[in-house]
C-alpha cells in the first residue's frame, strides 16, 4: 500500500482551486431537504386527525361550536407557550435537533393514545401534550433551517421547506378520506394508521438531519461557515490584510489561542440574553404585527365549518376541504418565498392577509355559487404561501445566529398565543352573534390590524451620513503631496 505525499507539486496543467473558482453552493442546502421530508411524514399524520377531528367532535360527541373554539384555542395556544420553551433550550443547550427530536417523539407517542379516548377529558389531555410536542420542535427546526441557508435565500429555502410539509398537509386528507370509506370503524382506524406514520417521521430525523452543533453561521449569520467561496477583494479587506502583513507577532497569539480545547466555544445562553432579544426595534415591530394579525385570523376547522354551512358540502366531503388549501399552498410557497427575497418580505405579507380579507369576503357576501368552494380555498392557500414562510425568514434576518431558535420562538409564541384567543372570541361571537356576523367581525378587525402592520412595518428613511469616506485608505500616503488628498489645496499660481 503508498501512501500519497500531499506536499508533491500538482502535475502540470492541473488548475488549483483559486483558478477553478468559486464552488457554486447548492440552491437549497441538504439540511432543509431532510427537514422537508420529516416535516412532510409528520405531517401526514397529524392531518390525518386535524381533517377528522372537527367532525368527530362535533358531529360525533356532540360538542357545540363554543366548546370547539376552547379546544381548537388550547390545541394551538398550548403550542404556543411550549415554543418558547423549545427555542431557548435548543440555544441554550447548541443542540436543535435534540430538542426538535423530542417534540417529534412526545407527538408520536400521543397518536396511538386517541385509539382508548373516546370522551372530552382524555382527549383534551391527549391533544394538549401532542401539541407540547409540536411547540417543542417548531423553533429549532426553523432555526436549523435559517442557519444552514445564505441571508439572501432564507425566503426561497423556507418555502421549500412549507412546500415539502404541504405536501404531507396534502396527503394526509387524502389518506383520512380512504381509510373512512373503506373501513368500518373509521376514525379507530385513522388513528391508528396516523401513529405509525408518525413514528416514521421520528426515524428520518435521527438518521438524515444534523445537529445543530454541525451547522456553524457564516459571518453575516445565516450560511454555514464550513466551506467559505472565495470572494472578491474589499476595501476594509485589503486594509485588513496590510495591517496584518505589519503586525506578523499576532500571528503565533492567535495559533496558541486556537490550540487550546474550547477556546472558540460560544458563552451559553442565558434567559436574559433572550428576553433582551425584544430591545431589538425590528425584532420588536414583527412581533407585534404578528399578535395583532394573529388575533384576527380565523383557524382553519372553522372555516372549513363555515365553508360546509355555506354551501351544503357533505359530511363525507370535509376531510378533503384542507386539500384545496393545501394545493395551492404546495404550488406557491417557493414562488412566494423568492418573490419575498426580490421585493421585500413585508410586501408579500401583507398581500397575504389582503389575500385572507377576500376569502372572508367571499364568505360573507358572495351568492352560492358552485365555484364558491374553490375561490375561498384558494384564497386560503395563497394566503399561508404569502405568510407561513415569509416570517420567520423575516425573523431571522435580524436575529443573531446564537438566539435564533429563541427569536423565531418569541414571534411564533406571540403569534400562536393571539389565535388562541382569536379562536376563543370567535367560537363565543358564533354561539353568541352566528356565523354572519361573527365573521363580519374578525374581517373588520383583519383590516384594521392589516394597516397597523403596513404602517410599522414600513422601511425606515435612509440617513444621510455626508460623504462617504475614501474606500481604499493608505496610511503611508501624506496627505500634502498625494494630488487626490481632498486636504490638499489646489496650487496657487505665483504672479507674473
Amino acid at each position: 500500500m503508498y501512501l500519497a505525499d500531499r506536499s508533491a507539486p500538482a502535475p502540470e496543467g492541473a488548475k488549483t482551486a483559486a483558478e477553478r473558482g468559486p464552488v457554486r453552493a447548492p440552491a437549497v442546502a441538504s439540511t432543509v431537504l431532510a427537514l422537508g421530508a420529516v416535516s412532510m411524514i409528520t405531517d401526514i399524520s397529524s392531518e390525518m386527525v386535524t381533517a377528522v377531528l372537527p367532525l368527530y367532535l362535533i358531529a360525533g360527541l356532540g360538542l357545540s361550536p363554543l366548546g370547539f373554539g376552547a379546544l381548537d384555542g388550547v390545541y394551538n395556544g398550548v403550542s404556543a407557550l411550549v415554543q418558547l420553551t423549545g427555542g431557548h433550550l435548543a440555544d441554550r443547550v447548541r443542540n436543535h435537533k435534540l430538542i426538535a427530536g423530542i417534540g417529534y417523539g412526545l407527538s408520536a407517542l400521543c397518536k396511538p393514545l386517541l385509539l382508548f379516548a373516546h370522551s372530552l377529558g382524555p382527549i383534551s389531555v391527549i391533544l394538549t401534550l401532542e401539541r407540547t410536542g409540536k411547540g417543542l420542535r417548531t423553533a429549532p427546526r426553523d432555526a436549523l433551517i435559517s442557519l444552514s441557508t445564505p441571508p439572501e435565500l432564507q425566503g426561497r429555502a423556507f418555502g421549500v421547506h412549507r412546500a415539502m410539509d404541504t405536501t404531507g398537509a396534502l396527503l394526509g386528507p387524502l389518506a383520512a378520506f380512504f381509510i373512512l370509506s373503506l373501513t368500518v370503524d373509521g376514525y379507530d382506524a385513522v388513528f391508528g394508521v396516523s401513529a405509525c406514520v408518525a413514528v416514521l417521521g421520528v426515524v428520518v430525523l435521527m438518521l438524515f438531519v444534523p445537529s445543530g452543533g454541525d451547522i456553524r453561521p457564516g459571518p453575516s449569520g445565516g450560511a454555514p461557515a464550513t466551506a467559505p467561496a472565495k470572494a472578491p477583494a474589499t476595501a476594509p479587506a485589503k486594509a485588513t490584510a496590510k495591517a496584518t502583513a505589519k503586525a506578523p507577532a499576532a500571528a503565533p497569539a492567535t495559533a496558541e489561542a486556537a490550540a487550546v480545547p474550547g477556546a472558540d466555544r460560544p458563552a451559553p445562553v442565558r434567559l436574559r440574553d433572550a428576553l433582551g432579544l425584544l430591545r431589538l426595534p425590528r425584532l420588536r415591530n414583527l412581533a407585534v404585527c404578528a399578535v395583532l394579525l394573529g388575533l384576527t385570523t380565523v383557524s382553519d376547522a372553522f372555516v372549513y365549518l363555515l365553508l360546509q354551512r355555506r354551501t351544503g358540502i357533505g359530511d363525507q366531503w370535509f376531510p378533503l376541504m384542507p386539500l384545496g388549501t393545501a394545493a395551492v399552498f404546495l404550488l406557491l410557497a417557493v414562488p412566494a418565498g423568492a418573490l419575498a427575497d426580490r421585493i421585500g418580505r413585508r410586501t408579500v405579507f401583507l398581500v397575504g392577509h389582503a389575500l385572507l380579507l377576500a376569502g372572508y369576503g367571499l364568505l360573507l357576501w358572495a351568492p352560492a355559487w358552485p365555484a364558491l368552494p374553490y375561490l375561498v380555498l384558494a384564497l386560503h392557500g395563497m394566503f399561508y404561501a404569502a405568510t407561513d414562510g415569509v416570517l420567520p425568514a423575516a425573523v431571522a434576518a435580524t436575529v443573531p445566529g446564537e438566539l435564533r431558535a429563541t427569536g423565531m420562538a418569541l414571534v411564533g409564541t406571540g403569534q400562536a398565543l393571539a389565535r388562541f384567543g382569536c379562536s376563543l372570541a370567535f367560537g363565543a361571537a358564533w354561539t353568541l352573534w352566528g356565523t354572519g356576523p361573527a365573521l363580519a367581525a374578525a374581517a373588520v378587525g383583519l383590516l384594521c390590524c392589516a394597516a397597523v402592520a403596513g404602517f410599522v412595518l414600513r422601511p425606515a428613511a435612509p440617513r444621510d451620513t455626508g460623504p462617504e469616506p475614501d474606500p481604499d485608505p493608505d496610511p503611508d500616503r501624506d496627505p500634502d503631496l498625494d494630488p487626490k488628498s481632498k486636504s490638499n489645496p489646489k496650487p496657487v499660481r505665483p504672479p507674473r
